[in-house]
């Protein structure tokens, strides 16, 4: 009986769990919203401004970039400066050499998609002014004990990378930053491929408003911290850190962005249509627009790190997979599986194979092409 009951019971929780479908709740949000990335600093680059379409709640995310719009920016002496589409769909590129912001001008985004199907086709942003950024004054990392030794396991450390900054003006009171970030890593083995670089950019929202603070100055701000559970430590780490000014309005922007990425269930605390950007629609302001066009002040300060730390991970400690003796053809080769070291001078000869490539090929993971930047070690 009790082996009825509890078949029922079994039954009844897979009927239930059966049953479960996505929520997704109605909004009035407009599916098809135009969504406006973009940057322009004092910094002699190549600026982009990315166009897309927004995803309606509840589909995958998936890119849908707007392709064939004119882009282009005009300063409040009335130059323009045209942005052209890239190879990439929806990205659009300033011409080389030809453009640069200057401190104290105002800059505004125009955008015309080209689209005769529907009325709504011009979009331009709020004149933007370029507001200067201090330098950064001191760009470090610590070591940081993850775990202390035990008697059953071995230390392991990370590392937390900080800014010192200051405005002695006392100018600039809303501050951003990203970074990119760069690391050499070396297989364990003599493969063709040892030695690779990866370069990841931040993916997070770091803000700071000195508004309420009578020193204009920022000590100990934490910037990037790198656990023990990824290789970025084990040969050579760099970070580039970009400091950016903010207006007012593009501080609360980004803040309301932060919040959303660090609230769980924030779906019904803020929406992304409901965050104001600096962008409209000109036949219609009062249609919807997504993202910010920035105009910013930059400076930026890279560090390398070179210290030794303990208890990385080690990826490659389940690379081999089995030995072959002889130094006849291996079926599958280059297939199916790798050669990961190769003694052709032993009696008998042999080799270490791998079902794994990236053990066998750092480009799985990276590029063997060295970063212009990169330094190596004094």
């Amino acid at each position: 009986m009790r082996k009825i009951f509890r078949s029922v019971i079994f039954i009844s929780i897979l009927t239930i769990s059966g049953c479960i479908t996505q929520f997704v709740p109605e909004t009035d949000e407009d599916p098809d919203l135009l969504v406006v990335e973009g940057l322009i600093s004092d910094q002699p680059e190549v600026y982009t401004i990315k166009l897309s379409r927004s995803m309606p709640l509840g589909n995958k995310i998936t890119s849908r970039p707007l392709k064939g719009c004119t882009v282009t920016i005009v300063d409040d002496l009335g130059h323009i400066f045209q942005a052209r589409e890239s190879t990439t769909a929806g990205t659009y590129l300033t011409t080389p050499g030809t453009f640069r912001g200057v401190i104290g001008r105002q800059y505004t985004l125009h955008i015309n998609t080209n689209n005769s199907t529907v009325n709504h086709y011009s979009y331009q942003s709020l004149p933007m002014e370029l507001q200067a950024v201090p330098p950064i004054d001191s760009l470090f990392h610590e070591k940081v004990l993850i775990q202390e030794k035990t008697e059953f396991s071995s230390a392991k450390e990370g590392s937390q990378v900080y800014l010192n900054t200051h405005d002695p003006m006392g100018f600039c009171k809303f501050y951003r930053w990203d970074f990119t970030e760069t690391w050499k890593f070396r297989l364990p083995y003599y493969v063709p491929n040892n030695v690779c670089w990866i370069t990841n950019n931040s993916n997070e929202i770091s803000i700071k408003s000195m508004s309420s603070l009578i020193q204009n100055r920022i000590s100990r701000f934490p910037i990037k911290f790198i656990s023990n559970e990824t290789d970025r430590l084990a040969v050579r780490y760099t970070i580039l850190v970009n400091q950016y000014s903010l207006s007012e309005s593009e501080y609360t922007y980004w803040e309301k962005l932060q919040s959303i990425s660090e609230e769980v269930g924030s779906l019904y605390d803020i929406t992304p249509s409901s965050i104001p950007g600096n962008i409209f629609c000109v036949e219609d302001p009062s249609e919807q627009v997504l993202g910010f066009f920035s105009v910013s002040g930059k400076t930026s300060k890279r560090i390398y790190i070179d210290e030794n730390f303990l208890g990385l991970v080690n990826y490659y400690k389940e690379c081999p997979a089995d030995t072959i003796y002889g130094t006849g053809p291996i079926p599958g080769l280059n297939s199916t599986v790798w050669v990961i070291e190769e003694q052709n001078y032993a009696m008998p000869p042999y080799r270490v194979i791998t079902e794994r490539k990236f053990c066998a090929d750092c480009t799985v993971r990276g590029t063997t092409t060295q970063p212009a930047f990169w330094e190596e070690q004094q």
